[in-house]
């Protein structure tokens, strides 16, 4: 049987091929953009028929139906990020987290300690030898096509095909054939504190870096801003539509990587419709799983590696939470950790933690003396190198727990750094001042 007459073979509708699931089964649905929307559709549609069907996944760029109340007894949601059509299902103790670096994923589908029964996703037309591209969402997602019981695949040629990782269509049970756009994530508004802080970030930016960027304004600010640089590499959990703009620009080209020399190396990517387009066939582009991507000794074989993330808040001990507010999940691990580890491998590598300064208006200082009660750490102190607000840089790594309060407080916004210095002192007994 050739490759085409296995498809045409297994080709159903979507409402046919959710069919597969059972009750008591856990699916594993496509990251991000990569999100088969039709067959999650069909699925919510069965919801009478169903009871307790473990859902698990990262990002999710809908509005994630199976987390309504209505469907309590019918899906369950295991997030291994939350986003904001999750958060409130967790908060209500209607769903669960469950804490993991994005690099180890794959390996709770491999060695039982996540079995898949049944994987959906999307993927591009096959190509003449019948093998599919994840294209924008390879991360987990290939591992858990590979891994599950069942895998059904929306075969939709909107799917950018990358190089890199691809699927030979034997190794997916069922085919759903689709037209449907892919979920898009607009360009984030860049207001003057993010633009601010992607300049300060800029300046520990040097010709040919290779950058790795998570997602929202700072990162997007911060590639606004090197417009001037040369040589730039990209080796990154996702990439959106600022990288883009800096390849056409000619400052990113990967000229000096050490690792996949002249390649943009991803894992997912979101963006808009445009940036979708340019992905599809560019030779420049490779999408490889995050057991590889994020894999903090292959980050480290890139010299000058820089990591740049966010979080929520910086205690004075230099602690980042990204992942949570207090005892309430926000969204989750992610890459960060990955790449920060992967950058002290580097050669020259450097990792950078970005916030505003504030939160709430300016009611709230982000560089805080300690966490609230329940809160999780998402990165430690012994991880942490640079922080950067739109007040300045604080070089950490190698000062004392004295000094690093100290150069936390020089960035905080003006109007709380007496009081976090005679927290420093109260609390922590640190003579600073």
């Amino acid at each position: 049987m050739t490759w085409r007459e296995y498809v045409t073979r297994n080709t159903c509708s979507a409402a046919e091929a959710v069919q597969s699931v059972k009750s008591g089964d856990r699916v594993v649905f496509g990251h991000a953009a990569g999100s088969p929307e039709c067959l999650i559709e069909a699925l919510v549609a069965r919801s009478g028929n169903l009871r307790r069907v473990e859902i698990v996944h990262m990002v999710a760029l809908n509005d994630c139906a199976y987390c309504k109340p209505e469907h309590g007894d019918s899906f369950h949601f295991n997030g291994l990020y939350m986003s904001g059509g999750t958060r409130q299902a967790v908060k209500e103790g209607r769903a669960d987290y469950t804490p993991v670096f994005f690099s180890q994923i794959p390996e709770l589908f491999r060695n039982g300690a996540m079995p898949v029964d049944v994987a959906m996703l999307t993927v591009s037309p096959p190509d003449a030898e019948g093998r599919v591209s994840l294209g924008v969402a390879v991360d987990y997602t290939l591992e858990a096509a590979l891994r599950a019981k069942t895998t059904i695949a929306v075969i939709n040629p909107n799917m950018p095909r990358i190089g890199g990782a691809l699927l030979d269509v034997r190794e997916i049970g069922r085919f759903v054939m689709s037209r449907e756009p892919l979920l898009q994530l607009a360009p984030p508004a860049i207001g003057p504190i993010e633009k601010a802080i992607g300049a300060n970030i800029s300046a520990l930016i040097q010709d040919g870096d290779c950058l790795q960027l998570g997602i929202g304004a700072i990162p997007d600010a911060v590639l606004s801003v090197l417009g001037g640089k040369k040589d730039i590499g990209i080796h990154s959990e996702m990439i959106s539509d600022g990288v883009m703009q800096l390849v056409e620009q000619g400052v990113v080209n990967g000229a000096r990587k050490t690792l996949h020399r002249g390649k943009i190396i991803i894992t997912f990517a979101m963006g808009t419709e445009k940036f979708y387009k340019w992905l599809d066939g560019n030779p420049d582009i490779e999408g490889y799983p995050v057991d590889y991507v994020n894999d903090p000794r292959v980050i480290g074989q890139n010299d000058n590696l820089v990591s740049i993330n966010s979080a929520l808040s910086i205690d004075l001990l230099g602690q980042a939470a990204a992942d949570a507010i207090g005892p309430q999940q926000y969204s989750g691990v992610g890459g960060q950790v990955d790449f920060v580890r992967g950058a002290r491998f580097s050669k020259g590598g450097r990792s950078i933690i970005a916030l505003p300064a504030t939160a709430a208006k300016g009611s709230i200082s982000r560089i805080c003396d300690v966490f609230s009660p329940g809160q999780a750490v998402t990165t430690s102190r012994n991880d942490i190198d640079h922080v950067v607000t739109e007040y300045g840089v604080a070089a950490l790594r190698g000062k004392t727990c004295a000094e690093r309060a100290q150069a936390l407080i020089a960035i905080a916004a003006p109007e709380f750094r007496d009081n976090l210095l005679k927290q420093a002192r109260d609390i922590y007994g640190w003579r600073i001042g």
